[in-house]
């Protein structure tokens, strides 16, 4: 994302990113990537959508993921229906070379998302106790009126990219960014991957309710990590704009 300088601030030793701030940085990048890659491996098995409490290779999808050769096979034996009734659930064989890599995947995503829970808890208590919230995050009520906000949007559909300060000094559509991230994006990933978990389920079956069934919550949780996707795509982008190297030494020296 972009950084902008303005009267008034310290000068650029002084606006370089704190210990803390990096180290959360870099550990939390680690852990996403992790969840990226295993999440795309996890959805790989199965890359289908649905919406609802059930959904399976014998019910119609909301969204069809043409990212394996699980998505169309002719490996389904016949159905059998559970009990009499049209609206019986019903199973079937599978007898094709299914792509199935769930165990590692699963237990690898599972470590990295409380990794990246953990250091979001980290990062938002210090930054509360520090003021680091307040100072550099929280938009100002001048910075959010409609004609600055437009100017912002304006100069980033332009790419007039101010250089980078090597700190904290960000723009509104910055700020805005990072507490969606911090505040939307991260909490909704959290409590819908939560959901889908059949443990924590059985000791809290009102998660996967709030968004009307497990399914739901898959799909919700899918949806989610394209739009942090989105984000890093446009902040890695931001920062190669805005000066790399000045703020790869704020992110990793400090300076």
């Amino acid at each position: 994302m972009t950084t902008r300088a303005s009267p008034g601030h310290a000068s650029p030793a002084h606006r370089a990113h704190a210990g803390w701030v990096r180290s959360c940085h870099w550990i939390g990048a680690a852990a996403l990537l992790v969840l990226a890659f295993t999440g795309v491996e996890i959805l790989m098995v199965h890359p289908r959508l649905y919406w609802g409490e059930a959904g399976n290779d014998l019910t119609p999808a909301l969204l069809e993921l043409p990212i394996s050769r699980n998505l169309h096979h002719e490996g389904i034996g016949p159905r059998t229906a559970f009990f009499d009734g049209p609206d019986s659930p019903v199973s079937a064989p599978i007898d094709y070379d299914m792509f199935n890599q769930n165990g590692w995947g699963r237990s690898l995503h599972f470590l990295a998302g409380w990794i990246l829970v953990a250091v979001g808890l980290v990062y938002l208590v210090v930054a509360l106790a520090t003021g680091h919230l307040r100072r550099h995050l929280l938009p100002r009520l001048q910075e959010l009126a409609p004609g600055s906000v437009w100017a912002d949007v304006r100069r980033h559909l332009r790419l007039q990219i101010p250089p980078a300060t090597g700190g904290p000094t960000y723009g509104v559509l910055q700020r805005l960014a990072y507490l969606a991230v911090l505040c939307v994006l991260a909490p909704l990933m959290v409590v819908t991957g939560l959901a889908m978990s059949p443990a924590v389920d059985a000791a809290a079956p009102f998660l996967p309710e709030i968004f009307g069934g497990t399914q739901s919550a898959r799909t919700v949780h899918f949806f989610t990590f394209a739009a942090l996707v989105l984000f890093l795509l446009a902040h890695i982008a931001m920062v190669v704009l805005s000066g790399f190297r000045r703020h790869m030494r704020a992110m990793t020296l400090g300076r």
